[in-house]
């Protein structure tokens, strides 16, 4: 069963691996392309450093503009599945599906008690629901403090056999082998779902197209007001998961899951060979390899709330790992691009380059460019200008004019679309946010080259004392 977890994927459909960050063709283009470039600089040094801005500025155009048109399309267009409270309490407990829920925990101690608090507040018939809680087997904090919660009887603890890599879907893929259920879903370990969720998600994928198999909840944050991070992690969110994210099925591109609070069916979750457990995003991946299989993922109006990370070295943790897994992801199914766009379309293939490779990279590059305008605007060095002929400089004036602000502005809209006018502030300053990312994302190439399935841990219930969900979060 512990081989099945870690190799299953790998040993079965290694092209879907990131077992491996890159292929040997993978590799010996890298080799080929750093060797050829720095031929060319050595030859034709301004040329190429114009070639290079005039590249970069295409993607940060087209990249940018992917994600404009997309949060434009999720806020006019109604993609988001909704199932009004009354639909989802009218269905019979008799044709309600068995529901799995996998919880995997490591060193959370502090929070696990609230979280199962939450579970046995869903609105489930108890006869069809299984809870497997997985835990690692040094773990005796968490593996106590589930014990001293006395949850009810169908929450089961697990221990996960000790094995490499020590990953989050390594142990779900565990679960994945004793889950009982029709639907799965993980719940993480600080999550506090609402009480109708799982019933909201069975009712809507009976009702939906059979190719749609999964469902994405919405996630936000019940500390959004305890600092700044906070607040502009909550905007964030509030954009990616309210319009950003259908804004994506609108396009009919494939949408990169969330950690949490996605609802599937287990046979298809088994047809894909469950989890990735060397991919640090194994949620994005399977998202990724569901639009490649046929199956389609949309977006549930029903509302998780998580511990907005407070502190900005664990911040910088977690954002660093998804960012690292979204680079592993693309890495992957980038491997046959031909193959890719026969399965998914044009449009699905450049919204894996435009959204899923390019949110890390616009991160990791955006620091040349605040450089070099500093160079140019305070340090007074003019021969940045030539690095900017007039087919790059007025595409990237407007990336930099127009893009940014436009980018702000849906953020200030998100938040009022959700009631949080409280949060606008935040999202008016929110150019210091992309700083942090830029060093999470200079971490995460790092990690990459270093550590490609290394999972660093992020440290939940740094709030001294539980706080009730703020309204509209």
């Amino acid at each position: 069963m512990t081989r099945e977890a870690v190799r299953g994927l790998a040993d079965g459909r290694p092209e879907l691996s990131a077992e491996h960050t890159l292929t040997r063709t993978q590799g010996r283009g890298l080799v080929a392309t750093g060797i050829g470039l720095v031929v060319v600089l050595t030859i034709f040094p301004v040329l190429t450093l114009q070639c290079l801005m005039g590249l970069a500025t295409a993607m940060y155009f087209a990249s940018l503009g992917y994600r404009l048109a997309a949060i434009r399309r999720g806020m006019r267009e109604n993609t988001m599945v909704s199932v009004s409270d009354e639909v989802a309490l009218a269905a019979a407990p008799a044709r309600l599906p068995r529901y799995t829920v996998l919880v995997p925990a490591y060193h959370e101690a502090e929070v696990i008690k609230d979280l199962l608090a939450s579970i046995a507040s869903l609105d489930y018939p108890p006869n069809k629901l299984q809870v497997l809680v997985l835990v690692e087997p040094e773990d005796k904090a968490t593996l106590a403090a589930v014990r001293a919660a006395e949850p009810p009887r169908y929450v089961r603890v697990m221990v996960v056999p000790q094995s490499q890599p020590r990953t989050k879907p390594k142990a779900c893929n565990v679960g994945l082998a004793f889950a009982t259920g029709e639907l799965i879903t993980i719940f993480d370990a600080e999550d506090r779902p609402e009480p109708l969720q799982l019933r909201r998600a069975a009712v809507a994928l009976e009702n939906l197209p059979a190719h749609v198999v999964c469902l994405q909840s919405r996630l936000g944050y019940y500390n959004g007001k305890q600092n700044l991070i906070t607040r502009w992690f909550t905007g964030e969110y509030a954009t990616w998961f309210g319009h950003l994210l259908p804004g994506v099925v609108s396009l009919g591109a494939p949408l990169p899951l969330g950690g949490t609070s996605n609802h599937m069916r287990v046979d298809v979750l088994r047809e894909l060979g469950g989890w990735d457990p060397f991919n640090v995003t194994e949620d994005a991946d399977l998202g990724i390899r569901l639009h490649r299989s046929g199956y389609r993922t949309m977006v549930l109006d029903s509302l998780t709330l998580e511990e907005a990370n407070s502190d900005f070295v664990n911040w910088a943790k977690q954002r660093s790992r998804w960012y690292k897994g979204y680079l592993q992801t693309w890495l992957v199914h980038m491997r046959h691009p031909g193959t890719v766009r026969r399965q998914i379309g044009w449009r699905g293939l450049l919204g894996l380059n435009l959204f899923v490779a390019g949110t890390p990279l616009l991160a990791l590059i955006n620091p040349i460019f605040w450089f070099m305008v500093l160079l140019f605007f305070v340090g007074r060095v003019h021969g940045v200008a030539t690095l900017f002929p007039a087919p790059v400089y007025y595409p990237a004036m407007i990336c930099w004019l127009f893009g940014n602000t436009a980018v702000v502005y849906f953020g200030v809209l998100s938040l009022r679309a959700i009631g949080r006018q409280d949060l606008v502030p935040a999202a008016i300053v929110i150019p210091l946010y992309w700083v942090m990312m830029s060093i999470a994302a200079a971490k995460a190439a790092l990690q990459l080259a270093l550590t490609p399935s290394f999972w660093e841990k992020t440290t939940h219930g740094l709030l001294h004392t539980a706080r009730r969900p703020e309204s509209g979060t």
